[in-house]
């Protein structure tokens, strides 16, 4: 039987300190989405299942640059945990698979095809990037990385070709959501998570109304939440 308790452990010890929005209960969220997306779109989930989709959000920033500095090393140490977890060759396969491949930054420019399991990971943790949890996951990692909240003369970036763009990107905060955030939920797989994305996007769209009602630091066209 997989050993999750080494899993968590490990997650805890790597993401635990982090202040950027990619800590330890967010990847315990993911987990806790991927089961719940699953669970709704189906009539029963086996244990190895379970284990698979709570192991890809435990692990899923633990191999991340943005998190870690020598990413070869802990994808080594990773591999080495889940075979020390009990996991089979074919189940850890599938976890290595997604985590690797899942993150939006790695699909801008190829789309990876993720196995079913996979796809629930992932869509768990753009689900993270939704919503309440993602306004406040948005400005801790502006305020980590030292961005400015918002500025009315920095405008959007309409596309971010590829993973090095993405990342050079040091716009402000609020702009993160027309060039990111409201473009994840057509980008979801799976059935419950789309129901769920939508949901969040409108809260998100209320919230940032509010913001302008109350700062005017959004009157430009190019901020206008009727076109996302």
């Amino acid at each position: 039987m997989v050993q999750l308790e080494k899993i968590y452990d490990f997650s805890e010890a790597t993401l635990g300190g982090d202040a950027s929005g990619h800590d330890f209960y967010h990847a315990q969220r993911v987990g806790d989405w991927a089961v719940k997306f699953f669970l709704a779109d189906h009539e029963n989930m086996t244990e190895a299942e379970e284990a698979v989709l709570r192991a890809g959000g435990l692990l899923h920033d633990t191999i991340d640059d943005k998190v870690v500095d020598d990413v070869p090393g802990q994808i080594q140490k990773v591999e080495k945990l889940l075979s020390n977890s009990d996991f089979s060759t074919e189940e850890m396969a599938d976890v290595m698979d997604t985590i690797q491949h899942m993150s939006y930054s790695a699909n801008l420019v190829h789309h990876y095809e993720l196995s079913e399991l996979g796809q629930y990971v992932q869509d768990a943790d753009r689900i993270e990037s939704l919503g309440a949890i993602a306004i406040a996951r948005t400005f801790a990692y502006g305020g980590a990385k030292g961005r400015v909240l918002a500025d009315p003369k920095v405008l959007p970036v309409t596309e971010l070709k590829d993973k090095a763009a993405y990342r050079k990107n040091e716009n402000p905060s609020v702009n993160h959501f027309y060039e990111k955030i409201f473009k994840l939920p057509a980008q979801l797989n799976t059935p419950a998570a789309r129901m769920e994305g939508e949901k969040r996007k409108e809260f998100m769209k209320i919230f940032l109304r509010e913001l302008n009602n109350e700062t005017g630091l959004l009157n430009n066209p190019a901020f206008d939440l009727d076109k996302v």
